[in-house]
């Protein structure tokens, strides 16, 4: 009798079965009570939604969808989205000490504040609550999160203005999104005191004033300022030696010589400063950027003849279109 399969069966067996215990996470088998407690009020808060059905009294809660724990089963993510299940942010997400991320992506139906429970939270270093009808003021409670490096409260429903206290955010902040919202009010200043390697996203709201020049001092990688009412000086964000890649100042009220701007040649990937009264030249330097693939200053009062060379060449006359007296190709020749 030929035992050989048998033995070789036996063997891939016993070595799945290894495999699969050392794959499961040493924390799944753990789940602090106090932790699983407050994501069952969450669960109820939430009229235990379809979304929470592996949410159950006969699991560890860091085996649960959507929930991560670390080694010692303690939860330090929780993220909720893409549903239409009703409700508020309840309190008792304060009541996960070690969350170090927090997420409710596209949930349509969630409404109300910010609650301010969140401002436990002093090990929370992501922030994200977006695509929702979330409604109210943004909490002065963001600023004084200790731990923060990323604040997305894009895409709601928010109103009134940003609040002084961001300027009081740790140094570990660097990114912030609060575009697509309703928004007003001023720009308050020093809102990065970390200032390299910022990304700062306003776009979409009702934002008026001018930029406190503060933010001149900060190296920015992304900076989306379009679509608000802003007015005034903005040429202090720009900079050959920066590294930023992304300038949207779009469809304000900008007023600055575009002359005198040097731009990062390197990292520049887009620049954006359509509908603005933006005046002076397009510099030439602005043909030495290697990498740009967006580029617009069409509606705003710039003369002189366009650049050329370097990757300048492929924008269309759209790009340019209704200056004070712009010209050359791609627009009609200048007049001699």
């Amino acid at each position: 009798m030929d035992t050989t399969l048998p033995s070789c069966c036996f063997f891939l067996l016993y070595f799945s079965f290894l495999l699969f215990c050392f794959s499961v996470p040493a924390s799944a088998g753990l789940c602090n009570k106090d932790d699983k407690r407050a994501l069952v009020a969450i669960k109820a808060a939430f009229n235990n939604a379809y979304h929470f059905a592996s949410w159950t009294n006969d699991s560890a809660c860091c085996t649960w969808y959507n929930v991560d724990c670390d080694d010692r089963g303690r939860v330090v993510r929780l993220s909720l989205f893409q549903d239409d299940f009703p409700g508020t942010i309840p309190d008792a997400v304060g009541d996960l000490p070690f969350l170090t991320f927090l997420m409710f992506h596209h949930l349509p139906n969630l409404v109300g504040p910010i609650p301010p429970a969140i401002a436990r939270l002093s090990n929370l270093r992501f922030l994200i609550i977006s695509w929702t009808n979330v409604s109210g003021p943004i909490p002065d409670f963001v600023g004084s999160l200790p731990s923060l490096t990323d604040l997305d409260l894009s895409f709601n429903n928010l109103s009134g203005p940003i609040p002084p206290a961001l300027a009081h955010a740790p140094a570990s902040l660097n990114s912030i999104d609060l575009s697509r919202n309703k928004l007003t009010g001023p720009l308050p200043p020093g809102i990065f005191s970390n200032t390299s390697g910022a990304y700062l996203r306003l776009s979409h709201n009702g934002l008026s004033g001018e930029v406190p020049p503060s933010y001149g001092a900060v190296l920015f990688v992304q900076v989306d300022l379009s679509r608000n009412r802003f007015t005034g000086d903005a040429s202090f964000l720009f900079g050959r030696g920066k590294g930023t890649q992304q300038i949207d100042l779009s469809r304000n009220g900008f007023e600055f010589d575009l002359g005198k701007v040097e731009f990062p040649e390197a990292e520049l990937i887009l620049l954006d400063l359509n509908h603005n009264k933006i005046y002076g030249s397009i510099p030439k330097q602005i043909a030495e950027v290697e990498n740009l693939q967006l580029f617009n200053v069409s509606y705003n009062r710039l003369c002189g003849k366009i650049p050329t060379g370097g990757r300048l060449d492929r924008f269309d006359q759209y790009c340019y279109l209704h200056n004070k007296c712009l010209c050359s190709a791609p627009l009609p020749p200048c007049n001699k």
